[in-house]
Formats: C-alpha cells, structure tokens, sequence
C-alpha cells in the first residue's frame, strides 16, 4: 500500500512541478482567485441594502451563502484545463511516452493525475471563499452558521472532484487538447444547471436536500473515476494521433450488434429481444425493490404530513376541504377524455428521457425519474385514502388495468439504463468505450422495439377506452 501511494505521489509531484513553472496557468488563477471575492463582497452588499429597504431579510440572509456557492465554483472552471490536457497535453508535447513507458501500474498513473487535477481548484476555491468571508466578517453582513459552511464546502469538494474526473475521462479519450477543451463545455453547462437547482434549494432553507445532493455527486464522481480506469489503455493513448467521424463504421457496430443471430424480423424478435431481456434479470430485481421503497414512502408521507399540512396552509376546515376534493374528483371524471395516442406519446417520452438522464449520469437521472413515476402512485393513492377511497380499490381499478402493461415497460426502460452504467465502468478487454456505448444502445433499442413499444402501445388503449369506465364506475 505504501509503495502504491509513493507511485501515485511521484505522478502527482511531476505534475505539480510542471505547473508551477508555467506562468500562463498560474496567472488567470491567481487573479481570480484573489479578485473574484472582492467582487461578489460588492454584489452581495448592495443586494442586502436592497433587500432590507423592501423588507425581504430572508432573502438577504441567504445571500452570503449564495455567495460562497458561487465564488468555490469559478476558480475550479479555470482550473479545469490542467485537467482536461492531463494526458492529451503531454501527448501532443511528445512528454507521454516516458511516462507510459514506466513501470507503474496504470491506475498509479490515473489517479495521479487526478489527485493533481483536483488539488489545484481546491486549493484556489478555499483560498478564495476564505477570503470572501474575512471581508464579510467586517461588514455589516450576517456570517453563516458553522454547519451551513460545511455543508458550502463539502458542495464544493463534491463539484472539484466531479468536474476533475469528468475532465480526467475526455483526456484519456481525446486526440488532441483543441478537442479536450471543446468538450470541456459537457462539463462546465451541466454543472451549472445542477448549481442552479442547488441555489434554489439553498434559499429555501432545504439543507437536508443539500446533503443527498453532495452524496450523489460523490457517487457520481465515483463512477466517472471507476469509468477512465475501466477504458484506461497505454496502447490507445500512444497509438491513436487522429480522430475522424465514420460514420459507417458507427451504423455497421450499432447494426450488427442490434441484429445479432436474426435474419428475419420474426428470428430477430425470438432470439434477440430475449437474449437482451436476460441481461436485465438483476437490474429489473433492483427495480422492483426501487418501486417498493418509493411507492411506500410517498403513501406514508402523504397520509402523514398532509392532514398536518392543509389546515395550517387555510383556514377552511379539514372536512369542508375533503367535500370539496371528491365532488372535484367526480366532475373531472364525468368530463374526462383521453387520447391513447396522447398517452402513448407521453410514455414513450417518459422512456426517452430516462435514457438520456441515464446517458448523463451514470443512471442517477434515469433512476430518479423512475422514483418520481412510483412516487406518484403512492402518494396520489395516499391522498385519496384521505378523502374517503379505498386504495386497494382504486389500484385494482384505476391503475392495475394499464399498469400491468405501462409499469413493466418503465421498469425495463429503468433496468436497461441502470446496467448500461454497470457495464461502462466495467473493464472491456479489446473494446473501446465508443463500441461498448454503440452495443449498449443497440440492447436498448431491443428492448425498446421489441418490449416497450408494444407494451405502451397497449397500455396507452387499455388507458383510454377501459380504465376511465372502471374508474367512474367504482368513484360513483
């Protein structure tokens, strides 16, 4: 073990030492570092003189961690081209092949660089909120608690280290530092859309939120690390000089893994749909454990927090509420109509979009989306159990007719997404990360024709001309 880190060290300390001597990393650095906070200390003084006089002080209070959010964030985005030119930067310095030639072992080199990539923003992003809080400290601004500044930094170590080993991926896989670089921006814009959600949940107060969002940054991370080392080859690096987009190589692997052993649709639909269902035996296990937790949890929160929730948030009483809700529920009944395209439509969207989060995430997303779906049947069963209805009863009639259909083609959607992540960061011997991606997204085109699609297809019919009868029925 000490042998392993004196080698992840020895990588580290050669990159260190090569930037250092480079006055253009340092310099941008350095003065964004030291120039952004006294930025943001203005910005965020004239704000409070603004909120006070309209008396919005819960907004001024959160403004100082708002702040410190922001300021962690920018020095990682310079910093983030040591990154992103780890191994592609020396490769087109003609300094890589000493290195590869090594006898360390390649996660030695790998996590070297990491361990490098990450240090740097770190160091830059404390040494820039330490300084925003010293000014703050001698203004007439409210200093956060000592646990919401740990909650500020751990969000900002989470973002380092997901934003580094991102970057760390697209070098190991890209030719030349202009192409890096370019690709740079499917980091820096996703980041920025998660720190927006992470704002708002940071002015409503939602700290507890917070820390599942730190978690699930950090698996994240995890993942893109675990991934790089997965497709981390000497041999890729040293022998590719240039990329081109072939596209027919890319429609000849997507199709040959897509047709497999059919040659005709009826052969294709008996030996491949299958094979590719078997791939799921584990992850649809997941899924069904997935949908307990989060159906479960949504009634229980809905029959607990609601009848607390409803009279503190009016003043018209609980049961006047409760009258009201089923004579709403009996019109919107009488006058419904629904499109079994429309439905049909909306599912495969739902489908869709559990691929890309899927795509983006590492399943996280996809995942999430999944839980939101289940969710929802727990807790709208939840809300009619408190209105009077049986839930039993409106399951069997309002949800078992379709569902049996629509929810196990969202859980293979679910499944196929969530192996699709075990397999990337799974090492594959002779494959490259574009084949292994091209064969999953040939498997979920299987499933998806050969499963989902005619399983929405028939929920979204059973949905519109025979639910909403049975459903009326049992509501009357």
């Amino acid at each position: 073990m000490r042998n392993d880190l004196q080698m992840i060290w020895l990588v580290a300390g050669r990159e260190l030492r090569d930037q250092f001597r480079d006055w253009r990393i340092l310099s941008p650095l350095i003065i964004l570092t030291l120039s952004f906070p006294f930025l943001m200390n203005e910005v965020a003084h004239q704000a409070v003189a603004f909120f006070a006089k309209y008396g919005t002080n819960l907004i001024a209070d959160r403004l100082v961690p708002f702040s410190v959010l922001i300021i962690g964030f920018f020095p990682i985005t310079i910093s983030l081209v040591v990154a992103l030119e780890s191994f592609v930067g020396e490769k087109e310095r003609g300094t890589i092949e000493p290195l590869l030639s090594s006898p360390m072992k390649d996660w030695h080199l790998y996590f070297g660089k990491v361990l490098v990539g990450i240090l740097t923003p770190l160091v830059a992003s404390y040494s820039s909120i330490a300084l925003y809080l010293w000014m703050v400290s001698h203004q007439r601004l409210q200093m956060p608690s000592l646990y919401t500044l740990t909650l500020l930094f751990m969000l900002t170590t989470a973002h380092a280290v997901l934003m580094v080993s991102a970057a760390i991926v697209i070098s190991v896989q890209s030719t030349s530092v202009r192409a890096a670089n370019l690709l740079a921006s499917f980091i820096v814009i996703p980041v920025a859309i998660m720190m927006q959600g992470e704002s708002v949940l940071l002015f409503w107060g939602t700290d507890q939120v917070l820390w599942l969002a730190v978690v699930a940054v950090v698996i994240v991370s995890g993942l893109l690390v675990r991934l790089g080392i997965a497709h981390f080859q000497r041999e890729y690096l040293l022998g590719r000089e240039f990329d081109s987009l072939n596209l027919r190589w890319l429609s000849q692997t997507f199709w040959l893994a897509f047709k497999g052993e059919g040659n005709s649709f009826f052969s294709w639909y008996r030996l491949e749909v299958p094979k590719a269902m078997r791939k799921l035996s584990a992850p649809m296990l997941m899924m069904l454990v997935i949908a307990a937790i989060g159906f479960s949890s949504s009634y229980y929160w809905a029959t607990v927090n609601i009848p607390r929730m409803l009279p503190a948030a009016t003043s018209t009483n609980y049961s006047d509420i409760v009258k009201g809700t089923r004579e709403s529920i009996g019109l919107a009944q009488a006058n419904q109509h629904l499109s079994a395209l429309y439905i049909f439509a909306n599912n495969v969207r739902a489908a869709f979009f559990i691929l890309l989060g899927g795509i983006v995430s590492f399943s996280v997303l996809g995942m999430l989306i999944y839980l939101i779906n289940v969710g929802l049947i727990g807790g709208v069963l939840g809300v009619f159990k408190l209105i009077g209805y049986s839930p039993l009863t409106l399951f069997a009639a309002g949800l078992l007719p379709h569902g049996i259909f629509e929810i196990p083609a969202l859980m293979i959607a679910s499944a196929i997404v969530l192996r699709m992540a075990a397999v990337l960061v799974a090492p594959q011997l002779g494959k490259s990360m574009g084949q292994v991606i091209l064969e999953l997204l040939a498997d979920w085109a299987k499933a998806f024709l050969g499963m989902m699609v005619p399983l929405l297809a028939v929920a979204a019919l059973v949905e519109a001309y025979i639910t909403p009868f049975i459903l009326v029925h049992v509501l009357k």
